[in-house]
């Protein structure tokens, strides 16, 4: 579908009118402009131009670009689009105007022709120039015909067809480009210097984001099936419902994790500790979270209501959790939240408390860092239906699940969410055409099988919004994490390999490879520069090196690739580092001897047994295989099996 603009036929109805119903209810009272569409706009070279935007169905309306005028009708989902022929490049400013019969609703000036990318993903692509290399002493980066538009933070459950926050495109200037993705600015910048023409680029990332909630609707329903977009739109329609739904499937992980253990219905098998403070558990001293906050606690609390403060609905207000929780009041699933900083606030239908005791039960799982409470003592609460507030700072225990892993995340998730970002921060962008997506994202979906699938429905509904030409460029997750002294699982390596599996089986996609820009101690490289220009390369056609086959030959595995630049060198070395060689039974993983012939590696087998080669397999590999590129540039992370 082309986002929540041109739904797919084949959607449910289900999904159709998730996608139809934000339009006709916000449809304007005159015509206007989609709010992509402002002074100073970037239009894509070569691709037909599509001008859309709303108002009442039936409503006429002329859309003149640069003198040509084309008559409208809005349609009956409140939408309407004027097609107008490609242009090439041209820095010439064009006019954009917009009328009905109520007179001139729009004018728009300052208009160019160029390439347009949208930039995506989570903290890697949403760091700031500020943050980046060499940032302190550049000279003016000023620059009229590269513009920017920086679309804030938001989620939805449905797709929407404004912004929740205005944009507007800015020219390049130290001011503009300072808070911008320094990924996709210097990018962009790159793209100038090499084409010359104007360039636009739409930055819209999110830190910590997994991939599923930039999802089209139909890339959701194509992944996770009818079962959870029935949930995400129980949700919409009454969430307390939904909530009820979900819960069994949470239940279900925590018995399976835990050997059988029900704590919502027996809390009193569980060991309880007085709680410290409300504060982060990793810092309550003793505790064990103080050294291992990475995991699921149990939080408890009991309120002692009178008949008459029991009687009627409440609300349970909770403060900040991290990272996410589900939470029962007297066995009952009244909420699940995904959000360190996201307050929760749950309704409490009549019935549910009662004149005694009421048991508050909340299980919250910690991602990473501290846990547990994050709000201030006074935004822990119960708002009975007099409007009295009883205070929840004190009086909670706690007990430490041995249970690992993650709880099944709801499909409405603030950062997990099926398509909740896309529905608020990319379906607005309507058809506008893209020379391409560029992707920096994964880093939250380490240890999560399937992410190819997941990468594949996402070009598929980003393509069908923005046109089936988009190219989408794809960097590798960088180096992070602790070195490995021998050959062994890597979950950021898998999901290095499912991200070059998913560009090997898309035509119009490639990877930028970046293990060498990363930094072990820190997962946000600040060498953004460099990522940059190469995402640029990969944007112009440029294919970067890109392993091609493994083959056995006698005693010997030779490792051919594509888009080495001259040949292979070994930096520090006088052979190239990282390679392994695998057998078929688990655990044989070795590192091998490596020699260059050329564009190709060349590996020691003896025995003979290899089945597999890996490369850079490891959280943070150290490598030193570089070609001759203007600025060298690194194989990427990959697994092939040997071909005899």
């Amino acid at each position: 579908m082309t986002g929540v603009l041109n739904p797919a036929r084949s959607l449910p109805r289900m999904v159709l009118a998730m996608s139809l119903a934000p339009l006709a209810a916000t449809a304007a009272a005159t015509p206007t402009l989609a709010p992509i569409w402002t002074d100073d706009a970037v239009i894509q070279k070569d691709r037909p131009i599509l001008i859309e935007g709303f108002g009442h169905p039936g409503e006429p309306a002329v859309v003149t670009l640069d003198g040509i005028a084309r008559a409208v009708t809005v349609d009956p989902t409140g939408r309407f689009t004027a097609t107008f022929p490609p242009r090439p490049a041209d820095a010439r400013p064009l006019t954009l105007e917009l009328s009905s019969p109520q007179g001139l609703q729009a004018r728009l000036t300052g208009l160019a022709v160029g390439e347009v990318w949208l930039c995506s993903g989570q903290s890697n692509m949403e760091m700031p120039v500020a943050n980046a290399l060499n940032f302190w002493s550049p000279p003016d980066m000023s620059d009229p015909d590269l513009r920017l538009v920086n679309v804030l933070k938001a989620t939805h459950h449905q797709p929407q067809q404004a912004f929740a926050n205005p944009v507007r495109w800015q020219r390049a200037t130290m001011a503009t480009i300072t808070p911008f993705s320094a990924s996709c600015y210097y990018m962009a910048r790159e793209l100038r210097r090499r084409t010359g023409m104007p360039v636009g680029a739409i930055n819209a990332s999110w830190g910590g984001s997994a991939s599923r909630p930039w999802l089209t609707p139909a890339g959701g329903l194509a992944i996770y099936g009818a079962a959870d977009m029935d949930l995400l739109a129980l949700y919409v329609r009454d969430p307390g419902r939904a909530v009820a739904k979900m819960a069994p499937l949470w239940e279900e992980w925590f018995r399976r994790a835990s050997g059988g253990q029900e704590p919502w219905r027996h809390p009193d098998h569980l060991e309880w500790s007085t709680v410290p403070a409300v504060s982060p558990w990793n810092t309550w001293p003793g505790s064990g979270l103080d050294r291992d906050p990475i995991g699921t606690v149990w939080l408890r609390r009991t309120i002692r209501l009178s008949a008459e403060q029991a009687r009627g609905p409440a609300r349970l207000v909770m403060g900040g959790l991290d990272d996410m929780d589900q939470t029962w009041v007297n066995g009952r699933a009244v909420g699940n939240t995904y959000g360190w900083d996201a307050s929760r606030d749950y309704a409490l239908p009549p019935g549910v408390l009662r004149a005694g005791d009421n048991e508050v039960l909340i299980a919250v799982s910690n991602l990473w860092g501290g846990g547990g409470f994050t709000g201030t003592p006074d935004s822990y609460r119960l708002v009975l239906s007099s409007g009295t507030t009883l205070p929840l700072d004190q009086g909670w225990r706690f007990s430490v699940a041995k249970v690992r892993g993650l709880p099944p995340r709801a499909p409405w998730d603030r950062q997990g969410g099926i398509g909740i970002m896309h529905n608020a921060m990319i379906a607005p962008l309507g058809q506008v055409a893209l020379a391409g997506v560029a992707w920096y994202q994964g880093e939250s979906d380490v240890g999560m099988p399937g992410y190819a699938d997941r990468l594949k429905a996402l070009f598929a509904g980003w393509r069908a919004q923005f046109g089936a030409a988009t190219r989408m460029v794809v960097v590798q997750l960088a180096n992070f994490g602790t070195p490995q002294l021998a050959p062994g699982p890597s979950g950021w390596a898998e999901l290095r390999e499912q991200q070059r599996q998913a560009v090997l089986a898309d035509p119009r996609a490639t990877l930028v490879p970046a293990l060498d820009l990363g930094e072990r101690l820190d997962i946000h490289p600040a060498n953004k520069n460099e990522l940059g220009r190469r995402i640029a390369w990969a944007a112009l056609g440029e294919t970067p090196p890109t392993p091609r086959a493994a083959r056995r030959e006698g005693s010997s595995v030779r490792v051919s690739f594509d888009g080495v630049t001259g040949r292979w060198h070994s930096w520090s070395n006088p052979a190239p580092i990282g390679f392994e060689l695998c057998a078929a039974a688990p655990d044989s993983c070795r590192y091998a001897i490596a020699r260059i012939e050329d564009r190709t590696v060349v590996l020691e087998d003896p025995e003979g047994k290899a089945t597999t080669v890996r490369y850079a397999w490891a959280d943070s590999p150290l490598v030193n295989l570089f070609d001759d590129h203007d600025t060298p540039l690194p194989a990427p992370g990959f697994q092939l099996p040997i071909q005899p």
